[in-house]
């Protein structure tokens, strides 16, 4: 794997076939919708983390 000042730059080259199929599903959904799709992931990443040092 290329690294270039410890970032990943490796390609596996279909990033634009995703990208493009991600557009798609996406649809017409405006930009600033995605903020509740982000803070509930946040929340559950937050949730199980806390689940994890509590019970694990």
């Amino acid at each position: 794997m290329a690294t270039t000042n410890g970032k990943n730059t490796a390609s596996i080259g279909f990033e634009q076939q995703i990208w493009a199929a991600a557009d798609i599903l996406r649809g017409n959904m405006d930009a600033a919708e995605y903020k509740h799709v982000v803070l509930g992931l946040i929340f559950l990443k937050y949730i199980s983390d806390k689940f994890e040092a509590r019970y694990c």
